[in-house]
């Protein structure tokens, strides 16, 4: 069943957030970070642009709730609901994060390592994701939508089950990439952790689906 405490908490913390922005706006630099490369050096935009990066709280608080409910599949979300509620809640910190990020830049510039900072998020992002991952049921919004796991119940199990897996092995490994090597090479292996592990879950969905029709 969806979680209620946790549904209004998702909406809770996109209210926050843009409270604070809301507070601060006026005494914000004229150019303000909003993202930065590898080498941490920051790219600067509009400060109105922080009205898009702290507007996509509410959007997607919106977006988590209503969209279930538009999926075809919408009552399987019953049997994961307070798994879903609190992923959608960690993203929304996610994202919150994020944008305290943009602030504290803006006002005190340089006194952060964000590109370690942002993989470190990266990181706890895959674990989170990769935890959850087993407990989704299918559903045409969220997690790994393959022809394969769309049409079997069990082939979309056993490749979110292997997908978690390889989701918590990226979220382990970018995190000590990020805290024993330079940033550079932690983005590449983030890269190649991501991209290998989207070619292994897709051609796995498809074996496994493979076998499943061609049983006598």
């Amino acid at each position: 069943m969806r979680n209620k405490n946790l549904r209004i908490l998702n909406y809770t913390i996109a209210a926050a957030v843009l409270l604070v922005v809301a507070c601060l706006y006026h005494r914000l630099p004229d150019q303000i970070p909003t993202n930065w490369n590898m080498d941490g050096i920051a790219a600067y935009s509009s400060r109105k642009t922080i009205w898009l990066i702290s507007g996509m709280l509410p959007l997607f608080a919106v977006l988590f709730d209503v969209m279930p409910h538009m999926d075809p599949r919408q009552g399987n979300y019953q049997k994961f609901g307070r798994f879903y509620d609190g992923f959608c809640v960690g993203m929304q910190l996610f994202l919150a994060i994020v944008t305290g990020i943009v602030l504290r830049e803006s006002f005190f510039p340089g006194r952060l390592h964000i590109s370690r900072i942002i993989f470190l998020l990266l990181s706890v992002m895959f674990l989170l994701i990769g935890n959850y991952m087993p407990k989704i049921q299918s559903n045409f919004y969220m997690g790994i939508k393959t022809p394969w796991t769309l049409s079997s119940d069990e082939v979309w199990r056993k490749t979110h089950r292997l997908g978690g897996k390889l989701y918590v092995g990226c979220g382990i490994l970018t995190m000590l990439s990020a805290l024993l090597l330079p940033d550079r090479f932690t983005g590449i292996i983030l890269m190649v952790l991501v991209l290998g592990s989207s070619i292994i879950v897709t051609f796995a969905s498809w074996l496994w689906w493979r076998k499943e029709t061609q049983s006598p």
